[in-house]
């Protein structure tokens, strides 16, 4: 008998949790907080000082003439406000985060504590590279491990997100067009339907007009319809293509889609955000790549969220490697490791210099740290383990859900909601998912599937936790094909309930404003 079935029942089964209603605002263990506005006033203060004795005011025109308006609070006040609202946010060290196309793993912490060490946290990018031989040595090994499971002979490593690094690729493509003579007539780039959405705004934010191709039936690039954009080749500059594609599948037609684009005249660049799902099982450079970044933040486990920190290193093929962006590592001879930063020499056609140093060196040390202590075969493994979770919820859910594209997936699983009765709608899903202690999955995307649910596991994830999750979501898919009206309204038992997401994000109240009091009603 587990805890939770021993003694008397704590509430009659007829009263409903969602339905308790308590004076202060809190529920059970998980405490109700204001604004600091609101637990706080500006006539008070934390820290009572005294006014400094002796001294002379040193602010001359700029000192301020009216108070600040910040609410004072004590120490522990302080404390509790953010520790209750550290309790509101949901994280990987809390459950499945089941995110799709997004690769939210579990942070091994033995990362967390070599990307502290002092040699690693404590540096400055504009100390003396003499001072910084070990950082730098660091950077030029983990270059050399990206290019290894690439299969690509350069890397640019200073791009700091996966869009950065998208950007740095079509940038060297751009760089190696001007180079043929060609920068101003090869403009068109082809982007299927399933590629990522920041696909086709880099390709535009470097110039190039952007040509989609359409998916076919089984959720991949259709051939026939990118044979037909290659009639006319002299103006291709390329392709932008994600693979796995954003409906967790491989295009398995990659290798000819390469060889038609070389054919054609143009560079073949890959979106690697999904690279999670093929670490050593496909090497993308033997599928014909020119570039492609790598989302240190989702394939090597560094902390993904919270708007960074991000790092997404582009290698690049042969053709390409000459119009590299700067800085970049070399060893000199005596063995001393220095920074290419100037546009000559080694680097006199690269395109240019993207970020004012040289990349996201914590995010450099927590890779590197993940790939060691994985080695070949544990790097293997995490895919081949990413893929099997994806595929056990397809085959768990795929009774109860509508999966839109035949057989296997890779490492995400995609559902649409044509099971859903009329009137429930994907967000209502999702919602659900609140009250049953999960984020929500990606929705509705991939645009290519109506009310698209996209679920990324990861290999962090146990069979038990994977079935937990879905006896959930079976439970609200059950519930949604039968109509229930309820999950309109969910979610219930969250600290805020369901708002107006569109009036939230187009009128968002940003600055807290005291409120008005009510006037004073006259007495008769």
């Amino acid at each position: 008998m587990t805890m939770n079935t021993q003694g008397r029942p704590t509430a009659p089964e007829s009263v409903s949790m969602s339905s308790i209603e308590t004076v202060s605002g809190s529920r059970g263990l998980l405490q109700h907080e204001d604004l600091l506005f609101e637990i706080g006033t500006s006539e008070t203060t934390g820290v009572d000082l005294p006014a400094p004795k002796g001294t002379k005011n040193r602010l001359g025109g700029v000192a301020r003439k009216q108070p600040t308006g910040l609410p004072g609070l004590s120490e522990p006040q302080a404390v509790r406000h953010y520790m209750r609202l550290s309790q509101k946010n949901y994280a990987i060290d809390l459950g499945l985060f089941p995110l799709g196309s997004c690769t939210m793993k579990h942070n091994p912490r033995l990362n967390e504590k070599v990307a502290r060490l002092p040699g690693f946290g404590d540096i400055h990018p504009l100390q003396p590279q003499a001072t910084v031989q070990g950082a730098l040595e660091l950077i030029d090994e983990l270059a050399m491990w990206l290019k290894t499971l690439t299969n690509m002979p350069a890397v640019a490593m200073s791009p700091k997100a996966g869009a950065h690094g998208e950007f740095c690729g079509m940038m060297a493509i751009r760089q190696a067009l001007i180079a043929r003579g060609e920068g101003e007539t090869r403009k068109r780039v082809l982007v299927p339907e399933s590629a990522h959405g920041t696909n086709p705004a880099t390709a535009a934010q470097c110039g190039f007009i952007v040509d989609e191709i359409k998916a076919n039936k089984r959720g991949r690039v259709d051939m026939d319809d990118l044979k037909a954009k290659l009639e006319k080749p002299d103006d291709i500059a390329g392709i932008m293509l994600t693979n796995p594609n954003t409906c967790g599948l491989f295009e398995t037609d990659i290798k000819e889609i390469a060889d038609l684009i070389h054919a054609a005249g143009g560079y073949f660049y890959c979106d690697g955000a999904n690279f999670n799902a093929i670490v050593g099982r496909v090497r993308p450079g033997d599928l014909g790549v020119d570039a492609m970044h790598i989302n240190l933040h989702k394939t090597f486990s560094t902390p993904h969220g919270g708007g960074g920190p991000g790092s997404g290193p582009t290698v690049l093929s042969e053709a390409l490697a000459p119009y590299a962006p700067v800085p970049f590592v070399v060893k000199d001879a005596d063995g001393m490791y220095r920074l290419v930063e100037d546009i000559e020499g080694d680097a006199s056609e690269s395109f240019g210099r993207m970020v004012a140093f040289h990349g996201q060196m914590g995010m450099f040390v927590r890779a590197l740290t993940y790939i060691l202590s994985h080695g070949a075969d544990g790097l293997k493994q995490a895919s081949e383990d990413a893929v099997l979770n994806a595929n056990y919820i397809q085959a768990r859910l795929k009774s109860v859900m509508t999966a839109p594209f035949e057989g296997y997936c890779m490492h995400e699983a995609l559902f649409s909601d044509a099971f859903t009765a009329e009137g429930i709608e994907t967000i209502d899903i999702a919602k659900a998912l609140i009250d049953e202690g999960y984020h929500p999955m990606t929705m509705y995307f991939p645009l290519v599937v109506h009310g698209a649910m996209l679920i990324e596991p990861t290999e962090s994830e146990s069979k038990a936790e994977l079935d937990r999750f879905c006896d959930a979501l079976e439970s609200i898919a059950r519930r949604a094909a039968q109509g229930d009206e309820a999950l309109k309204g969910a979610p219930y038992l969250a600290p805020m309930r369901r708002l107006d997401e569109t009036k939230a994000a187009r009128k968002p109240v940003l600055k807290w404003a005291e409120p008005e009091l009510a006037p004073p009603v006259a007495a008769e």
